[in-house]
C-alpha cells in the first residue's frame, strides 16, 4: 500500500494507477524526504511533480510543508488518481493547499510552464528514453528558482542523466534498485 509517509497527513492511503506506474517505495520516499527536510528545502516551497503517476512525490512534500504543488501526469486515468489523492490531501490540510493537476505531457508541460518551482521531482518510466529524459533535464533550468533542488528518480541500471547547462549534479544515491540523483541551477557564467 502507499501511503503518505510523514506531516499533516501521515499514514493516509494513497491510490495507485492500475498499471503504467510504479509508486517510490516508502522507504525510499522517507529517505528522500530526511534528507530535503534536512536542507530545509520542502517547507514553503513551490514542488513540481513530473510523472508524477499517484502523485506520492508532490503530495509528500504538501503534507511536509510545501505550500503549491503541480502534479503533471499524461496517462488520463493516473491523472483522474492523482486527483482523488491531490483533494484528501487537501482535506486533510490544517490550512488551504494549492495542488494542480495537469494532464500533458511533461516535455509539452515544460516548454509552456510560467513561474518558478523551489523543488522539482522527476520519477519517469524506467523505460523512458534517456534523450527524452535529457530533452526534459534541458527544459528545467528557466522554471527553476535560484535555490532550487531537481531530484531525478531512476533505475540503479540507467546511465546517469545527461545534465544540461543550465544544472549540476550534486550527489547520488543508491536504494536498492532505485539510483536518486540530486541537483541544482548551476551559476551562470
Amino acid at each position: 500500500m502507499t501511503r503518505i509517509v510523514s506531516g499533516f497527513a501521515g499514514s493516509l492511503p494513497l491510490k495507485v494507477p492500475k498499471s503504467g506506474t510504479r509508486p517510490t517505495s516508502d522507504q525510499v520516499r522517507e529517505a528522500m524526504f530526511s534528507a530535503l527536510d534536512a536542507r530545509d528545502a520542502v517547507d514553503g516551497a513551490q514542488v513540481l511533480d513530473l510523472y508524477a503517476g499517484s502523485g506520492a512525490l508532490g503530495l509528500e512534500a504538501a503534507s511536509r510543508g510545501a505550500v503549491e504543488v503541480v502534479l503533471v501526469e499524461r496517462a488520463a486515468s493516473a491523472a483522474a488518481v492523482c486527483k482523488d489523492n491531490a483533494r484528501a490531501v487537501q482535506r486533510a490540510a490544517p490550512t488551504p493547499l494549492t495542488v494542480t493537476v495537469v494532464a500533458r505531457s511533461v516535455q509539452s508541460y515544460l516548454e509552456s510552464a510560467v513561474g518558478t518551482f523551489d523543488l522539482v521531482f522527476l520519477d519517469p518510466p524506467y523505460d523512458l528514453p534517456e534523450s527524452e529524459l535529457t530533452a526534459n533535464l534541458a527544459a528545467l533550468p528557466r522554471v527553476l528558482g535560484a535555490d532550487a533542488l531537481v531530484v531525478v528518480e531512476r533505475s540503479k541500471r540507467t546511465p546517469e542523466p545527461t545534465w544540461p547547462g543550465g544544472l549540476r549534479p550534486i550527489r547520488s544515491k543508491k536504494y536498492g534498485e532505485t539510483l536518486v540523483w540530486w541537483a541544482e541551477p548551476a551559476p551562470v557564467a
